[in-house]
């Protein structure tokens, strides 16, 4: 991992939730101050692999519950596995739309309503089909005293992202969720042409 700091430790405050209790740590990043979270659950000895997922925030999909995606109900999932699994990490990253942000997100929409894809929405942008980067996250995984992970994703650019920042990733572990008729054709463009791990049949 490059060795420059990116990001600060703000505050960690104590978060019940429907499916447990979390600690819940705010990060700024120091450069842009962009916020970043990390819901906690339990504690974990140095070179433990803890159960991890890096999740995207997805205003339509985790506040809102749109159909249009599975972000929300991925998001229910992790929180849920983590609490049962009695320790590990949620690190919620500022990265709407693949990190293209909210408006052009929903401009991204308007074009899939037309006819195009997910990625080719994207694209006709201007953007690349994921503009995410993970090196907040690795930090913030680092900032927790975790080097060695059991990471909850479909999304193998996110395992890569993740490998070349230093995290050592022992399983991975897919998160499926039902597919829907509103994001059914999303989910199919997410398997086939960015290669995530999916069982829509």
């Amino acid at each position: 991992m490059n060795n420059k700091k990116l990001i600060n430790r703000e505050v960690a405050v104590k978060l019940p939730t429907k499916y447990g209790d979390f600690i819940l740590y705010a990060y700024s990043v120091m450069d842009t101050g962009e916020k970043h979270l990390a819901l906690v659950k339990g504690k974990w000895k140095k070179g433990e692999t803890i159960l991890t997922r890096l999740h995207s925030s997805c205003m339509t999909g985790d506040i809102f519950g749109s159909l249009r995606c599975d972000c929300g109900p991925q998001l229910a999932e992790a929180m849920g596995v983590i609490e049962k699994e009695g320790k590990g990490v949620l690190v919620y990253l500022n990265q709407e739309g693949r990190g293209i942000g909210l408006v052009n997100k929903l401009k991204a929409y308007k074009l899939q309503e037309n006819g195009s894809d997910t990625v080719e929405a994207n694209l006709e942008l201007g953007f690349k089909m994921d503009e995410r980067d993970y090196k907040v996250g690795a930090e913030i995984l680092e900032n927790l005293g975790i080097s060695k992970i059991r990471l909850l994703t479909n999304n193998p650019a996110k395992q890569k992202g993740l490998t070349n920042y230093g995290i050592e990733i022992l399983e991975n572990i897919p998160i499926q969720i039902k597919s829907n008729k509103y994001n059914k054709q999303y989910l199919l463009t997410k398997r086939d042409k960015m290669k995530h791990t999916l069982n829509l049949e």
